[in-house]
């Protein structure tokens, strides 16, 4: 059977409380031991030097555009899916925001045949949570859980009408399938175009408040808490969610949330030079939100 040592590498795997520098030992393409630095390095067929290189299980993305159908010069299902390969991620799961977007179990089916005939990483599918993305009647999620959906969402838009969004996490109860859902209060960042708050003043830009997003948090974990929905805030920002979700989980609501790498690590100072590589969203904040 054929050996390989990745050695040197940091080990990450939060499942097992790893995160240290050490050696990997394959067997037959699978790990066999986790080993320190200084072990003997043993008969093997390969050794690579992961020397500054994070070992760590398959990323998952769970909020990837691939684009097909509708919009294939941006991206196809087979492009996305190499693309996170290449770039160590084993499983995507794309959203709906296709032409037309994914609200049938035709719509399903197809994203998950092209992701097999791809044969790059694992491609789940997230359906639309309401007819045709528009945010104003229910999707058939009974039918497109069937078909293989593994979540609903309207994303990157929110679910702004909060009767569709409380029968939404009712309904999905059946199904075992989360919602997954933008915290953002439209109408609060209609115009804006960066965070709310002294830099957007001194640069005289229209900002978006971190409330349009609190808001939105509040009333998400309010309805799931009500309903026993299972909900999943993508892309949180704000300080305020941060604790909003901390308490809401200390009570046993069903909620979970994510991060854009940007709002780790950079804040609304790196728009001081209207740099429109920094005009993302959710909005750089500022540095009480880090």
């Amino acid at each position: 059977m054929p050996s390989v040592l990745i050695q040197n590498g940091h080990l990450l795997d939060p499942s097992q409380n790893l995160d240290r520098i050490g050696n990997l030992r394959l067997v037959d393409g699978r790990i066999a031991a986790i080993e320190q630095v200084d072990a003997p390095v043993g008969a093997v067929d390969e050794v690579i030097d992961a020397t500054g290189k994070l070992v760590a299980p398959g990323l998952i993305d769970i909020g990837t555009e691939l684009r097909e159908p509708g919009f294939e010069d941006d991206e196809t299902v087979a492009s996305g899916a190499a693309a996170a390969l290449a770039g160590g991620f084993t499983s995507i799961a794309c959203l709906p925001n296709t032409s037309p977007p994914i609200d049938s179990q035709a719509g399903v089916e197809f994203v998950l045949h092209q992701g097999h005939r791809a044969r790059q990483c694992n491609v789940f599918v997230l359906a639309c949570v309401s007819n045709d993305h528009q945010g104003q009647e229910l999707a058939e999620m009974g039918l497109l859980a069937q078909a293989g959906a593994i979540g609903f969402t309207d994303a990157p838009r929110p679910v702004a009408n909060a009767e569709l969004m409380r029968r939404a996490l009712e309904y999905s109860q059946m199904f075992g399938r989360p919602i997954l859902n933008r915290p953002e209060v439209p109408e609060l960042n209609r115009d804006g175009v960066m965070h709310e708050g002294l830099v957007s003043t001194l640069l005289g830009l229209a900002g978006m408040p971190a409330e349009a997003e609190d808001v939105m948090t509040a009333r998400d974990i309010r309805l799931a808490e009500a309903t026993g929905g299972r909900l999943h805030l993508l892309h949180i920002s704000s300080s305020g969610s941060v604790d909003l979700l901390r308490r809401a989980r200390a009570r046993g609501v069903p909620v979970t949330s994510g991060v854009c790498i940007t709002n780790l690590c950079m804040t609304d100072e790196a728009l001081r030079l209207f740099d429109a590589e920094c005009k993302v969203n959710p909005p750089l904040r500022s540095d009480e939100h880090l």
